[in-house]
């Protein structure tokens, strides 16, 4: 019976036959006071953990790294030669129960800000663009709203110029006819001089 902290997260195998293994590490603490010293002393064993069928697939599911659980089993000691021919022996623990110790909240909560975090950045992002466009169109409105003014006041000007030119010709109009009358008026006045006026 095993409580501890895995060190890494499970691994999820399937044999030619179709059974599920998971295996995973799992590191267990110990401290105590020895009699001649003043300090507590704490050791850490590192274990390999090996589960199959049904609970290999709940492992896989549900563990992490970092997850505190307990863990129930047997020792089993597999030996076997390498190519360059030593012998090797590893013992590890086939897990028959299996029981989460620790509160998943922690995680979810810390998986939650980062998540919130992403969303703030992505409507901050949006905010940006959002405002980065108003500001666009705000600057574009006024652009063509100051160049509405300005094509107006070359319109006004366009008209006064062409109000003076109109006024003008008028004036010359006006005058000439003046001058017209004028001249018709002394022509009719020397038609109207009486011939006896005249000295011989």
């Amino acid at each position: 019976m095993l409580i501890g902290n895995l060190t890494r997260d499970p691994e999820l195998r399937y044999t030619p036959q179709g059974t599920a293994v998971c295996s995973f590490g799992l590191a267990t603490n110990r401290s105590w006071m020895p009699s001649d010293a003043t300090e507590r002393r704490e050791e850490t064993e590192f274990h390999r953990i090996v589960a199959w069928n049904k609970l290999a697939e709940l492992c896989s599911q549900l563990l992490t790294k970092g997850r505190k659980v307990y863990i129930e089993g047997r020792l089993q000691t597999r030996s076997w030669e390498t190519p360059d021919g030593e012998k090797r022996q590893s013992t590890e623990i086939v897990a028959e129960d299996m029981v989460i110790l620790d509160s998943r909240k922690a995680q979810e909560e810390r998986v939650g800000d980062t998540q919130e975090s992403s969303e703030v950045k992505v409507v901050k992002e949006v905010t940006k663009e959002s405002k980065e466009e108003e500001d666009s169109s705000a600057e574009s409105k006024e652009d063509k709203q100051s160049l509405r003014s300005e094509e107006l006041k070359e319109e006004e000007k366009k008209s006064k110029k062409e109000d003076k030119q109109s006024l003008r010709s008028e004036e010359l109009k006006e005058k000439k006819d003046e001058e017209k009358s004028k001249e018709k008026e002394k022509d009719k006045q020397d038609d109207e001089i009486d011939i006896d006026d005249i000295p011989f």
